[in-house]
C-alpha cells in the first residue's frame, strides 16, 4: 500500500506514523527524544525512528515508503532542508533532509518548521478546513503562530513568519529570551501562566492546569492570574489580526485544553479591543498533539505532487 513516513520532532519526544494517500494512519508509533545524549544522539535518534519506519511498511505494508516529511523546531531552512538551530535539541545546521534521505533509500524527503507544519494540518483537515485565511496559535512552553493562506502555510522571506510570542505586549514586562521586554510568550504562555500561578498560590510544584482548575471553582488569586494572561494574550492577538486579517483564528497547546475556562474571556476581551478590525471566528484546535505528525505527512505528500508537476 503506498504510503509515506511522517515524522514530527519535539523537545522529549517524537511521533510517526505512516499516512496513506488518502490521509488515513495505517501505523502510529512514538519513542524518545533522547535529548539528554546530546545533539549528535537526537540526530541519530530520528534517522533510526525513520528507518525502522520505513522497515515496518516494507514488512507489513507491502512496500516502503515513497516519501517522508519531518517536523522539527527551531529554526529551518525548509528550502535547503537544513536544521538550522535548536536550543532545546541542542543542534546547528544539520543537513536534516540530506541524512533522512540517505537513510531512507533515497527517497524525497521534505522539512518543515513544528508550528508551521502543524497549522498545516489544522487548516486543510482541521479547525481550519474551509478557510482561506487562518492564524494558528499554540500555547505551549512558548507561543508561536502558523499563517495560513489557500492552504498554504506563509513562512516568510526568511523562514520566520508568525513569531507572534515576540510581540512586546507589555514594554515594562519581564525579559524575554529573544532581548526583549514583555513579550506575549512571556506572559500568556503555558509556562508563563504556570509560574504566575506558582508565585500566587505559593505551590512551586503548580502548573497552568492547576490554575485552570482553580479558576473553574473561583478562587480568586487564580482569577487574577488567568485574567492577566488572557488580557495580554488578547493584546497580542488583536495586533496580529490587526495585519493578518484572518477568518478564522485557531488556539491549540496546553492552555486551550482549559476549554471555555479560556475561550469565553479570551472571545470577550478580543471583542473589546478590536475598532475597525473585523473579528475572526475563535475556535479551538481540532487535532491537539497529533496535528504536527499529520502536517508532516501532509507536506510529504504535497513534495510528490509537486515532483510529479515538474
Amino acid at each position: 500500500m503506498k504510503h509515506v513516513i511522517a515524522l514530527d520532532v519535539g523537545g522529549t519526544g517524537m511521533k510517526a506514523a505512516l499516512v496513506g494517500a488518502d490521509g488515513a494512519l495505517l501505523h502510529e508509533a512514538r519513542r524518545a527524544t533522547g535529548r539528554e545524549r546530546g545533539p549528535d544522539a537526537v540526530v541519530e535518534s530520528i534517522l533510526t525512528f525513520a528507518a525502522d519506519l520505513r522497515a515496518y511498511g516494507e514488512e507489513h505494508l507491502g512496500e516502503g515508503a515513497v516519501a517522508a516529511g519531518v517536523a522539527v523546531p527551531g529554526i529551518i531552512d525548509a528550502e535547503n532542508g537544513i536544521a538550522v538551530y535548536a536550543s532545546n535539541l541542542g543542534w546547528r545546521d544539520v543537513p536534516m533532509r540530506e541524512l533522512l534521505g540517505e537513510r531512507l533509500g533515497g527517497v524525497p524527503v521534505a522539512l518543515g518548521h513544528d508550528v508551521r507544519t502543524g497549522g498545516l494540518a489544522e487548516g486543510r483537515i482541521g479547525a481550519g478546513k474551509g478557510a482561506d485565511r487562518f492564524l494558528f496559535v499554540p500555547l505551549g512552553t512558548g507561543i508561536a503562530g502558523a499563517i495560513g493562506i489557500a492552504g498554504t502555510i506563509e513562512s516568510g522571506a526568511h523562514g520566520c513568519a508568525g513569531e507572534i510570542g515576540h510581540i512586546v505586549v507589555r514594554p515594562d514586562g519581564p525579559d524575554c529570551r529573544c532581548g526583549q521586554r514583555g513579550c506575549l510568550e512571556t506572559l500568556a504562555s503555558a509556562s508563563a501562566v504556570t509560574r504566575a500561578w506558582a508565585a500566587a498560590s505559593g505551590d512551586p510544584a503548580a502548573h497552568a492546569a492547576d490554575c485552570a482548575k482553580a479558576v473553574a471553582s473561583g478562587d480568586p488569586a487564580a482569577v487574577e492570574v488567568w485574567r492577566n494572561a488572557v488580557d495580554a494574550l488578547a493584546a497580542g492577538l488583536v495586533t496580529a489580526l490587526t495585519l493578518l486579517d484572518p477568518r478564522t483564528l485557531i488556539i491549540g497547546g496546553g492552555l486551550a485544553e482549559a476549554g471555555e475556562t479560556l475561550f469565553t474571556p479570551l472571545r470577550a476581551a478580543v471583542k473589546e479591543r478590536v475598532t475597525f478590525q473585523k473579528l475572526p471566528h475563535i475556535v479551538p484546535a481540532a487535532l491537539g498533539d497529533a496535528a504536527g505528525c499529520l502536517g508532516a505527512g501532509l507536506l510529504a505528500w504535497d513534495l510528490l505532487s509537486t515532483e510529479v508537476s515538474a
